[in-house]
């Protein structure tokens, strides 16, 4: 909703599409973003859903959540033609769906922004670093047309050729963040405020760093542990997305996240060396499920 908001007011021609909901007629929404700066941004904004529409044209922005992208591959197929997609979402392994499928281009981005639902139609929004976007499948020439089409003010993207690391470190960062938060039930402040959970952080750390390691990836333990703290810190008093869904009742993003990396770990025959993060992210799946069963029993007991 944020970008958006945000593409809206610099002149762009945008409409939201609710993935996960198929049947409904379109609407017009005021939508609100809140910034760090206190200051707010408003737009008003065309919300429709997937049935609603025949093609689609254009850049087509993938914001879902990451467990989504194997029905979306297979839906979308048919609408978009040979328009370019956009990954908005964090994760290891989010493309395969859309490669599978054999999409002509396909581009994804690492989100370095923290944002929270504070109502259906407001949202608040803290950039932390400027978001990359790569090449998954495409060309250096529409990769830049992209990054200058969604680039604005407030939600800032730059082209990036080497995104393989980024991608690694970003999901390592996620898996601390979207395990011990849940869990412990706290904001993202709580690695600059608590010795304890950073000597958890720093654990995490090093484990899958140990599985990039073993795929290539060539990381310092040092600089993920910085942009944990930067992030920590800017987003001092935000949940994390997992502990927004699991308060909501809804399924999390953790499968790409820990589970995936124990996934990757299982493949290499390392599974030993990650120990903590495979609990941890076994241990907030657990959670959210949990809240799920229960949500749904006393839903068919009002039933």
């Amino acid at each position: 909703m944020a970008l958006a908001v945000f593409l809206k007011l610099a002149g762009k021609n945008v409409t939201l599409i609710r993935g996960s909901i198929n049947k409904g007629r379109g609407k017009y929404e005021n939508i609100n973003v809140q910034i760090a700066d206190g200051n707010s941004h408003q737009s008003h904004l065309e919300i429709t859903t997937l049935d609603n529409l025949s093609e689609i044209r254009g850049i087509i922005v993938l914001a879902n959540k990451s467990f989504g992208n194997e029905q979306l591959a297979a839906s979308l197929k048919t609408k978009i033609g040979n328009s370019p997609i956009v990954l908005l979402q964090n994760g290891l392994g989010i493309e395969e769906p859309f490669m599978r499928w054999q999409y002509p281009e396909i581009y994804r981005s690492v989100l370095f922004v923290t944002s929270q639902i504070i109502d259906p139609y407001t949202v608040s929004f803290k950039p932390v670093d400027i978001c990359p976007i790569g090449i998954e499948r495409g060309n250096k020439s529409n990769l830049d047309n992209i990054v200058a089409q969604l680039n604005t003010t407030n939600f800032k993207f730059k082209s990036e050729f080497h995104l393989q690391q980024i991608v690694w470190k970003k999901t390592i960062i996620n898996c601390v963040f979207n395990s011990v938060c849940p869990l412990l039930e706290v904001d993202n402040g709580i690695f600059q405020r608590n010795g304890e959970a950073l000597q958890i952080a720093r654990s995490v750390i090093s484990e899958c760093i140990s599985i990039a390691n073993a795929k290539g990836i060539v990381m310092c333990a040092e600089e993920v542990e910085l942009s944990l703290m930067q992030i920590s810190q800017l987003s001092e008093g935000q949940d994390i997305s997992t502990l927004q869904d699991i308060r909501s009742k809804k399924r999390t993003e953790i499968e790409t996240l820990n589970l995936e990396i124990v996934r990757i770990a299982e493949s290499l025959n390392k599974i030993d060396l990650i120990r903590e993060t495979s609990l941890l992210g076994k241990l907030t799946k657990l959670k959210a499920d949990i809240n799920m069963s229960i949500y749904k029993r006393t839903e068919n007991i009002r039933l």
